[in-house]
């Protein structure tokens, strides 16, 4: 016998299909890679499409949009989530309003502890930064900020290293070597996803970026895998210009997949410039 809702479980479902809908309602077919169609009774796209993306039954996720008593996992929500390019904070209200816990990506920027913080605001002038394994940008200091041309000024569902390298001209830019560095990048993240095959969050990024960018689907498509390492990388600053860096990984546990990453100066040109770039951020 199926359980009487409450009345507060009843308002938070409503509010739950109106929030879906109007987030449904924002998104455009071409945002999603599909073709924009003929004439839609709504905008944006419509209820069988999500479902398609997110991987989920039409009936069922029709029944989520109507507010219906049914039981949410978090990769479906995840799923939805990324579908919908919810921000972080839509995804938590999205995950308040359908009962469940903390998103995965929030419960790992909420570790990002303030002794963690203070460390990376110590390393000035030398760049550092906390990922996950999925290349999510977690945390940063005001020197990878700017090595990286402003990385606080993106959306938070965009922060995220893959996505930034083959969709972002300015991104772009800042790597010298992007030529050789995106195979690499690409080969690592698919070494990484062999313990995240099944997850939502995972497929659907791989699915936005092949849908968005030709050169990662091609490159996805050779299936090689590489394993993350320390060595040196070029990054072109846009006003002081090149910059060599030795780029190190340094795990957050012993079965974390959180790591720090820090940039160090290869030669003194890289130093000064470096002092450079902190009397930058501490003008501004």
């Amino acid at each position: 016998m199926t359980a009487t809702l409450t009345e507060p479980d009843v308002v938070r479902r409503r509010a739950l299909a109106t929030f879906l809908r109007s987030r449904r309602e924002r998104i455009t077919p071409e945002q999603v890679g599909l073709p924009a169609g003929g004439r839609r009774r709504t905008p944006g796209l419509r209820r069988e499409e999500v479902a398609q993306l997110a991987g989920v039954g039409v009936p069922w996720y029709t029944w989520l949009e109507q507010g219906r008593d049914i039981h949410v996992s978090e990769h479906v929500l995840d799923a939805i989530a990324g579908t919908l390019h919810l921000d972080p904070f839509e995804r938590t209200h999205l995950y308040t309003l359908a009962g469940a816990g903390v998103p995965q990506l929030e419960q790992q920027c909420r570790a990002i502890s303030p002794a963690l913080q203070l460390m990376l605001r110590q390393l000035e002038p030398f760049p550092a930064t906390v990922q996950n394994a999925r290349t999510d940008i977690l945390a940063f200091n005001r020197s990878y900020d700017s090595l990286m041309s402003g990385v606080s000024e993106l959306p938070f569902d965009e922060r995220n290293v893959l996505w930034l390298a083959f969709t972002n001209p300015t991104w772009r830019k800042s790597l010298a070597d992007w030529e050789t560095d995106s195979p690499r990048l690409v080969a690592t993240f698919r070494a990484a996803m062999a313990s995240h095959i099944a997850e939502p969050g995972w497929k659907n990024l791989v699915k936005r970026l092949r849908t968005r960018s030709p050169e990662f689907d091609a490159l996805w498509d050779q299936h090689e895998i590489s394993s993350p390492e320390n060595r040196t990388k070029r990054f072109l600053h846009p006003k002081l210009g090149l910059m060599r860096l030795d780029f190190t990984h340094l795990w957050l546990g012993p079965r974390s997949e959180l790591v720090l990453k820090t940039y160090t100066p290869v030669d003194d040109e890289t130093a000064e410039k470096l002092e450079k770039l902190r009397a930058a951020t501490i003008r501004d």
